[in-house]
């Protein structure tokens, strides 16, 4: 299994906030989970951390079940019809956007 983070290190515009996340639900979220061979969609929002630094104003994680699976999916219409309505959301944000694959192992729970 392997996740594929986009993690968007810095903040949101003051007063962009409504914005930014209706931008993310309404536009984003309905092409990102379109991705071909894609499994799971997270968008993931800091609440609080140990350490002031990084401050990340939004992770998206996308799970795939091979690598081959992500080249598809980075290399497929709707990821650059994403990449577009990105540009708008880049607009509300001042930071930087980095993308990281981790290989992911999954173990089942133990219940007491």
């Amino acid at each position: 299994m392997f996740i594929r983070c986009a993690f968007f290190r810095g903040k949101v515009k003051a007063g962009m906030e409504e914005a930014f996340d209706r931008h993310v639900h309404e536009k984003l979220v309905p092409l990102w989970t379109r991705f071909p061979g894609v499994l799971e969609v997270r968008v993931l929002r800091q609440i609080e951390s140990d350490v002031s630094d990084p401050e990340l104003a939004m992770v998206l994680s996308t799970r795939y079940a091979s690598r081959e699976d992500i080249a598809l999916a980075l290399d497929s219409p709707v990821r650059y019809e994403s990449r577009e309505l990105s540009k708008h959301l880049f607009e509300m944000f001042d930071g930087t956007v980095f993308h990281t694959v981790f290989s992911a192992e999954e173990f089942p729970l133990v219940n007491s």
